[in-house]
């Protein structure tokens, strides 16, 4: 199916605030996008009439199973992109996200699948999201839990739920990225700052804004 760069921006976005509900409201997909609620509207009707989503007016909008194929095709290409960029051609984990919104447009099937062959397959990004296989499966892993609440005084970084480029040069200025071991020396109830350690390195403190955001799992 052609679709436009819009309508798969669209797409993706909905299959994004999808995650966990049974519909996205117009003004959530609306904000996502940087929009008007009144063209998200438009853009609905254009989608449903190629049966990709199911839309009422007033009562939301959900992926159809055709339309979640598509936005998985979409995530799939998009990180693989990104792991190339850091992988491949030396890019840091902050500055990839806006290269690979344009690369996850080129559709060639046959490209993907050698960049995916030729990355070893890689099941995650360099973000620590998940990447779906050709078929759209997206493989289970250990469950992760933020920072903030993780019980464990030893945890390694798994993946950021913010990637915003603020975020990620913030933290590969403290040395933290995927796969760093870290060691938990205290937390602070009155800010709920969490202080930790990596390796040799001084102690330091992270505030709650960011350590709700670092995805970790136990050692």
């Amino acid at each position: 199916m052609n679709l436009t760069v819009a309508e798969e921006n669209y797409i993706k976005s909905i299959y994004k605030l999808q995650d966990g509900n049974d519909v996205v409201s117009t003004n959530a997909i609306a904000y996502e996008l940087a929009t008007k609620p009144a063209s998200v509207t438009d853009m609905a009707k254009k989608l449903k009439e190629k049966k990709l989503i199911d839309y009422e007016k007033y009562q939301g909008i959900s992926l159809t199973a055709d339309g979640r194929k598509i936005a998985l095709q979409i995530v799939r290409r998009h990180r693989l992109w990104e792991c190339f960029l850091v992988d491949k051609l030396s890019f840091s984990w902050d500055e990839v996200h806006e290269i690979a919104e344009e690369l996850e447009h080129v559709r060639s099937e046959k490209l993907i699948s050698r960049l995916s062959a030729f990355l070893g397959n890689p099941t995650s990004d360099p973000h620590g999201d998940p990447i779906p296989d050709a078929q759209g499966r997206i493989s289970k892993s250990q469950p992760l839990v933020s920072l903030d609440k993780a019980t464990a005084r030893r945890l390694e970084v798994a993946g950021v739920s913010d990637q915003s480029s603020a975020l990620l040069e913030f933290l590969n200025a403290k040395g933290i990225r995927l796969g760093t071991h870290l060691d938990i020396i205290e937390r602070y109830e009155f800010d709920n700052s969490v202080e930790v350690k990596i390796r040799n390195q001084p102690a330091f403190t992270l505030s709650e804004q960011v350590s709700k955001n670092i995805m970790v799992k136990s050692l």
